[in-house]
């Protein structure tokens, strides 16, 4: 038997979205495609319900109900989504209360009349034609889900071909013997920064089906408008004219959510974690706009502060016995070349950070530390991290003009009031030089910070170490005592890892680390993202992306363990 070849259009999610389902219908029709397909969802985050039906009517659309179409139909309270957190499901129950009151009885008696599947032979393939998935109206099909989750829907179908939509956002992969397509929708954009939205054509032969997902132009400005002037609350406008969502967040799988511009609503927040002066830099956006929206990117928060470490090398000249990352003099070098480090500095500046912080090791022992100084302070504030035992010779000289930087910052470390407690973990004769270092940084003019590991020989000294330094004129918020840590050379101490301590994105030239005191590529895999380079654009989605899995793992919160003052 001979099977004719059929290039089909399967769009979900209208949402009240009439602009695009027009763009659709005539995309679809210009690309070549026989048959058009809905999965459905017709109302929902726009204003124009019944502007869907007409459409869909006129150009004869093949249409099966979403959870929204069988909730508006059968006058349910609520839509049915399949949100589990609070605030999804109050943006949601405020769009669906519009949307209910906005349909009429006859597109509501119509949408009840739609069956929640449908099969169709294409070409002799089985096609599955479903909202969410085989298992369920409201199932969110990710891609992020694993091979047996993935598997347990294709299984629970058996169909050659399934097209579903729900989740909103686009992808296609094969599973199994089956080609699973998830058309995304047309209603509202992809959390991907576009105005574009998402629909997939698939091109049915006897010898095979492919699949294309197409990024769909249409008057997203009148769409806006349209929701403006109905009243719609304006984070629902905001994700049509930005591409980003900026609602409905909590259902997001770690991954996908780690792709968006948005991560966690802003109520979800402890108080110890708001930004000081309420006020959110990272929104681009004037206060006013910043304060009506519900969520906020999890960078630029406390959870994952606006700060940048690179590890400069990880030899050194001392050999602490509680280095968290075992640097030496015998430790492999590992110095950070030129290109790199200025490629780092230009892309901090990019995406967004604050500050560089720059440590090992020991930097000072690194051939182009000057030159690093020079050129990050030029571009953004730096610390560098240095024992302060090694600025004399021509290190010395080199340093000088550095001094002048406004926006250089020196830290050094000091583990007792006296040379006893310091030396015994530091080296015989570490205290003297370290205090003459800090001088000599004061002298120059710079800004020095201070930081005391505290260990059970030292605790008693805290007090005076502070008065020792404020003689020398190093400030009081510019000292700063931590912990002990367990990690490196250190066998006692407190233990961090990622799913306990907020990220501080660190870079060696091993990889990109979670946190500078977990960045040793022996002693701490478990807190390694990305081996090689990559981009900090990348590293910060993979740090999002860690952030979340742990969150929704157990429901705990990070703290925050400050290797820096």
């Amino acid at each position: 038997m001979t099977h004719e070849s059929i290039r089909i259009a399967v769009c979900g999610g209208p949402y009240s979205n009439p602009y695009a389902l027009s763009a659709f219908v005539e995309d679809a029709r210009h690309r070549g495609c026989d048959r058009l397909y809905c999965l459905g969802d017709l109302g929902g985050f726009g204003a124009e319900v019944d502007g869907i039906w007409p459409i869909l009517l006129k150009h004869s659309i093949t249409c099966i109900a979403g959870n929204y179409d069988v909730a508006i139909s059968r006058g349910d309270p609520d839509c049915g989504c399949g949100y589990r957190d609070p605030r999804d499901n109050e943006f949601a129950q405020l769009i669906y209360d519009y949307t209910r009151n906005h349909t009429s009885p006859e597109f509501a008696r119509w949408m009840g009349q739609l069956p929640t599947e449908r099969r169709e032979h294409l070409s002799g393939h089985d096609v599955h034609f479903v909202h969410g998935s085989p298992l369920a109206l409201n199932d969110f099909w990710w891609e992020s889900l694993s091979d047996k989750e993935h598997l347990e829907r294709v299984s629970a179908s058996g169909a050659d071909v399934i097209c579903c939509t729900h989740s909103g956002l686009p992808w296609q992969r094969q599973v199994g013997s089956t080609l699973v397509v998830n058309v995304g929708v047309i209603g509202k954009p992809a959390n991907d920064g576009d105005n574009k939205v998402w629909y997939g054509i698939l091109d049915f032969s006897a010898d095979c089906v492919e699949a294309q997902l197409v990024a769909l132009n249409y008057d997203w400005m009148a769409q806006a408008a349209s929701m403006r002037d109905s009243g719609i609350p304006e984070p629902f406008v905001e994700t049509i004219e930005s591409g980003w969502w900026t609602t409905c967040l909590e259902v997001l799988p770690p991954a996908e959510r780690a792709r968006g511009k948005f991560h966690l609503y802003r109520s979800s927040l402890p108080h110890s974690f708001e930004p000081v002066g309420g006020t959110w830099g990272e929104t681009d956006l004037a206060e006013n706009d910043a304060d009506r929206r519900p969520v906020v990117p999890l960078f630029g928060t406390s959870y994952f502060p606006r700060r940048l470490w690179i590890y400069t090398n990880f030899h050194c000249n001392l050999k602490c016995d509680y280095c968290a990352v075992g640097s030496s003099p015998q430790a492999k070098r590992r110095l950070m070349p030129n290109g790199r480090f200025r490629e780092l500095v230009d892309e901090a500046v990019s995406e967004g950070f604050t500050e560089i912080y720059l440590t090992g090791g020991e930097p000072l022992l690194h051939p182009n530390i000057c030159e690093f100084l020079d050129y990050a302070s030029n571009r953004i504030p730096t610390v560098v991290l240095s024992n302060a035992m090694l600025l004399r010779g021509s290190r010395l000289e080199r340093f000088v003009p550095l001094a002048q930087k406004q926006r250089l910052v020196v830290q050094t470390s000091l583990d007792g009031a006296r040379p006893d407690s310091h030396d015994l973990h530091r080296g015989k004769g570490s205290w003297i030089r370290t205090m003459e270092g800090i001088n000599q940084f004061v002298q120059l003019g710079l800004e020095v910070r201070v930081a005391m590991t505290e260990t059970p020989e030292n605790t008693h000294e805290i007090e005076e170490v502070s008065q020792l330094l404020g003689v020398i004129g190093i400030k009081p918020k510019n000292f700063m005592v931590r912990p002990l840590l367990r990690r490196g050379f250190s066998d006692n101490g407190l233990e961090i890892g990622s799913e306990n301590t907020i990220p501080e994105l660190t870079v060696t030239q091993d990889g990109i680390y979670w946190h500078p005191a977990g960045a040793d590529a022996e002693s701490s895999t478990d807190m390694l993202l990305a081996s090689g380079e990559a981009s900090l654009s990348k590293a910060k989605q993979l740090v999002i992306e860690r952030f979340f899995m742990a969150r929704l793992r157990d429901g705990s919160l990070p703290s925050v363990y400050r290797c820096a003052v």
